[in-house]
């Protein structure tokens, strides 16, 4: 019997990106005149709540999905990664692609874990050269989104699921695994694996962090 596998589980926003890509999108559309300020503004809102905890993080992840009912699947993958490839690379942390490439080159399993969709996750991925997404899903139906997205979102608690459903699959021991997020919002699966690591924290994880005796890095971009 082969010995279980360790996993590299790597948040995204302001954690491999020095940004958050969600508020970035909003502003790129906003630019194509594809939302209003008002939506743009909203969008600010959900994230800043979103990253305080104080909204229904499921709920608010059906409402983003509900905006893209109808919308096709082609074109998604096609806008969304044309827009990461030419506005958002640059926002790539340099300790993040090298903590990745250490994690790959230690045989890992090395995978991106983000309430974000496949559309922005992909390219990303296939920049760092990761082979895994979890992610939160969108639900497709002949070609196009239906507005709905599969629970549970990978978010909160969702993450904790997926990560356990991932392991399950792959062969992995969370209790011997990594994860790296700078968010207080994924506490659950930080106390899941055996490993966590807060990278360039909010105010809530880092003082959770120094009491638990977690181990912090700063990769912010200068």
């Amino acid at each position: 019997m082969t010995e279980p596998r360790v996993a590299a589980f790597f948040d995204v926003d302001h954690t491999l990106l020095d940004v958050n890509s969600g508020m970035h999108w909003a502003r790129h559309q906003r630019r194509a005149g594809l939302i209003s300020t008002m939506d743009l503004l909203r969008a600010a809102f959900w994230m800043v709540r979103y990253r305080l905890t104080t909204f229904d993080q499921e709920s608010l992840i059906g409402r983003v999905a509900g905006a893209y009912a109808g919308t096709s699947v082609a074109q998604a993958e096609t806008e969304m990664g044309r827009w990461f490839d030419t506005e958002m690379t640059r926002f790539i942390r340099p300790a993040g692609r090298v903590r990745v490439r250490e994690h790959l080159a230690a045989g890992h399993i090395v995978a991106i874990m983000s309430s974000g969709t496949r559309f922005t996750l992909e390219p990303l991925a296939r920049l760092l050269g990761i082979a895994h997404v979890v992610c939160t899903v969108f639900e497709e139906r002949d070609g196009l989104l239906t507005g709905l997205h599969v629970r549970p979102a990978c978010a909160g608690n969702g993450k904790v699921t997926m990560a356990e459903r991932f392991a399950s699959e792959h062969d992995v021991d969370l209790g011997a695994s990594y994860f790296y997020t700078d968010s207080h919002a994924d506490m659950g699966l930080l106390e899941r694996v055996g490993i966590p690591r807060v990278i360039t924290p909010d105010r809530r994880l880092r003082r959770q962090a120094r009491l638990r005796g977690w181990r912090i890095e700063d990769w912010a971009i200068a």
